[in-house]
């Protein structure tokens, strides 16, 4: 059945459910952030797949995210991916695991990089040993960010052989725990898959990252904050694609194997900003500049040629304005889920003068 284009519920009418062929128990970790607990939803929605979820419910996650879950395909498992013997047993019950887990919010990586050791590369690390253990097949999910940037001139795009060239200690543990995924397939033969993905936009986002902080300071009557002149260009893609993609290479994907996943949305942040004021009603100039992030790379843009010949994947927002539009229904209809954490956030970002 042929996507009609219709909106249903803030996401795509896909018709019938394309990805029901397996009944597989699946090991989540990450899964209460914001791309894993939407994977977890896609899973439930359109898979016969059971799910659990490990997460060390850090400020990032949020139970919230994972409400109205079927109790008889779904459970939650508190603790860390460092946790070696915890994983094992999680590991030991599955017939694959999507590894999610992972501190990734850069600011926070220049403050204290040491959390982003431990759970990037321990955590990452931890979880290789157990699926060695137990044979059991990995997807691992990591980021463009690996390969550092592009000059915003540059015709080029990022492809699964672009050399790793990391800016910040985020992108540097992303980038050690994917060369650890690389290392035990290669020597020990296991089952894994990488795939690096550009920015995901969309529910369930904490409201710390660039585009739930600007739709919910318009909804609150506050300016948006820019970062520098706004120049920096991101290739987005909606979380719901991405994850329909990871689905892809789960099923589809050859181990050993990287497949970049992206839809083309390259897009400055200014651009992105007067969007959303565009979208809400608001003056599309109506936004404040802060100071910019040191060493802020300047562009990203994702080749997923490999991804969309070898497996068959297309997004399905090709749009960015539709999925921008959705993504800002989604924050309005659900206050009760971002308000909670949003004057914390705030609060921090002012210490910082951002």
């Amino acid at each position: 059945m042929e996507d009609s284009g219709l909106l249903v519920d803030g996401r795509p009418d896909r018709g019938a459910l394309p990805y029901t062929e397996a009944v597989p128990s699946l090991l989540v970790t990450g899964g209460a952030g914001f791309i894993g607990s939407n994977f977890v939803h896609w899973l439930i929605d359109h898979t016969a797949a059971s799910v659990t979820v490990l997460d060390a419910m850090t400020y990032a996650a949020n139970e919230a995210s994972l409400t109205g879950l079927p109790a008889d395909r779904f459970r939650l498992v508190r603790g860390s991916v460092c946790d070696a013997d915890l994983v094992d047993g999680l590991v030991a019950d599955a017939d694959a695991v999507v590894h999610f887990a992972a501190e990734s919010h850069n600011d926070n990586s220049l403050e204290d990089p040491y959390p982003f050791v431990d759970t990037n590369i321990v955590g990452t690390f931890t979880l290789l040993q157990a699926v060695r253990r137990h044979g059991t097949r990995l997807h691992h999910i990591s980021t463009d960010e690996v390969y550092g940037d592009l000059a915003l001139d540059d015709p080029a795009k990022f492809t699964p052989t672009t050399r790793y060239n990391p800016s910040s200690p985020y992108s540097a543990s992303k980038a050690s725990s994917d060369m650890l995924v690389r290392a035990w397939a290669r020597s020990f033969g296991v089952a894994a898959t990488i795939s690096n993905c550009s920015n995901n936009y969309g529910p369930r986002q904490h409201v710390e990252k660039f585009i739930p902080r600007q739709i919910t300071n318009v909804i609150d009557g506050v300016r948006p904050k820019l970062y520098g002149a706004g120049l920096n260009v991101r290739d987005w893609i909606h979380v719901d694609d991405h994850n329909a993609a990871v689905w892809t290479i789960l099923e589809h994907g050859v181990p050993g194997e990287t497949y970049l996943i992206g839809a083309d949305g390259e897009m400055n942040n200014r651009d992105v900003i007067a969007m959303i004021l565009e979208l809400m009603g608001e003056p599309v100039d109506g936004f404040d500049h802060v100071n910019d992030r040191p060493g802020h790379d300047l562009r990203y843009a994702i080749d997923s040629s490999k991804l969309r010949t070898e497996l068959g994947w297309e997004p399905r927002y090709t749009s960015f304005r539709d999925g921008l539009d959705a993504t800002i229904d989604w924050y309005r209809g659900h206050e009760d889920w971002w308000r909670p954490i949003k004057q914390a956030t705030e609060a921090k970002y002012a210490r910082k003068g951002q």
